[in-house]
């Protein structure tokens, strides 16, 4: 038996695998029981050589999902260094100690990893302790209103997993528009030809009798141009659930999303279960928290998709900081050939969020004056007040123009 299985079935390395198993899962990660006994037996297999191996060996069977490589990497750096457990475990298997090396700076996801991490310390973990039993409190009374006016990006994973609930309990619009064609009705204004004289025919002509018809009102088509940049991960990956719950809801809602290239992900939102609609969602993005082209993407969707999608009267959602990298008149072309395609261009961005907002990019002062509504996305507040404005109603003060 080597030195590591010892290690390993003496407790000392497998309690705290366990240990940052349950952090990572706290923290938003979904880790099993199963996945906590292959990351032991991972180890007990490929042993330490050094910390990268380490790394390398748990990421390898604990990481599932591309969004959670932040997690993990900000989970381990906090969790292993600040108990020095590698340089403990690297010590008992060689007489020279590793050197120390500089702290490195604060990444993504620090925040729900402190979290976890401070619960843990209060709430130990210990061998006679029984399993953990997870309890679905939908039902159940919450602070939702507490949540409702702080921004995505400082949530904690408890916190965004009750705005997901939060959203899941929105009352959606019932905007609805006129279009071109008829249906049977009652009574009303117009009378239906065809169907008097089918009814007369069926009567033997003795009697004529009006039939009458009125104008179809149906759902208006939803277009969602979502961006996945970096600065948008946070608030596109929550505004996603609010999609899915309209996309099961209603019957045309067309999602897209754009980095560097455009994505239609219209199929992977209607998955039933949100989470793994979402994951799909993932999935087929290339270019997720990369960087942003927005006059390529929208001359992209302009040229292949406008006209398949925006139709009877469409409304398209533009979610975007609009922080181009290559500012040029291509830019306000495409974003007004967008505006005259459909019947309402609203453009969410979540640097309303800062109080005295000013519109001093370049990219942002081309696209302002080409869509009809500007609005926040940050917190359940805006998507309720999205919701208002898409039923028709909705604050007054979100005119473009008096950002110009």
């Amino acid at each position: 038996m080597t030195t590591t299985d010892k290690a390993v079935e003496a407790g000392r390395l497998a309690d705290n695998i366990v240990f940052f198993a349950r952090t990572l899962r706290k923290a938003g990660m979904r880790i099993g029981p199963a996945a906590v006994r292959d990351a032991i037996e991972a180890v007990r297999a490929g042993g330490i050589g050094s910390r990268e191996d380490f790394y390398w060996t748990l990421h390898a069977v604990l990481v599932n999902r591309r969004e959670d490589h932040v997690l993990f990497d900000e989970a381990f750096r906090l969790f292993w260094r600040s108990r020095d457990l590698v340089e403990k475990m690297l010590e008992l298997f060689s007489p020279v100690a590793p050197p120390n090396r500089p702290r490195e700076k604060p990444r993504a996801g620090e925040t729900r990893i402190n979290d976890a991490l401070a619960e843990n310390r209060r709430n130990p973990p210990s061998r006679d302790a029984p399993p953990e039993i997870e309890v679905d409190a939908r039902q159940s009374s919450s602070g939702t209103e507490v949540l409702r006016s702080l921004d995505f990006a400082q949530m904690t994973a408890a916190e965004l997993e009750e705005a997901k609930r939060a959203l899941g309990r929105m009352v959606l619009p019932v905007d609805m528009v006129r279009t071109r064609r008829y249906r049977r009705a009652s009574n009303g204004r117009y009378i239906d030809p065809r169907a008097t004289m089918r009814t007369a025919l069926r009567r033997g002509g003795s009697i004529i009798l009006p039939e009458f018809r009125k104008r179809r009102e149906i759902h208006p088509p939803l277009v969602v141009l979502a961006d996945i940049s970096g600065s948008m991960n946070q608030y596109t990956r929550i505004f996603l659930h609010f999609l899915h719950l309209l996309t099961e809801k209603r019957r045309k809602v067309h999602t897209f999303l754009f980095g560097t290239r455009l994505t239609n992900v219209t199929r992977q939102m209607r998955f039933k279960d949100p989470d793994v609609a979402v994951e799909e969602c993932s999935a087929a993005v290339e270019d997720w928290s990369g960087g942003t082209r927005i006059a390529e993407t929208l001359e992209e969707f302009n040229r292949l998709w406008s006209r398949r999608v925006l139709s009877q009267g469409a409304v398209v959602l533009l979610i975007t900081d609009g922080l181009e990298r290559e500012v040029d008149n291509d830019l306000e072309a495409q974003i007004e050939r967008l505006h005259k395609s459909c019947r309402r261009l609203i453009w969410l961005n979540p640097l309303l969020r800062f109080d005295g907002f000013e519109a001093r990019a370049g990219g942002v002062r081309k696209m302002l004056p080409h869509v009809d509504e500007f609005r926040a996305v940050h917190n359940l507040n805006a998507i309720s007040d999205l919701v208002s404005a898409l039923d028709g109603g909705g604050k007054a003060d979100v005119d473009p123009r008096r950002f110009l």
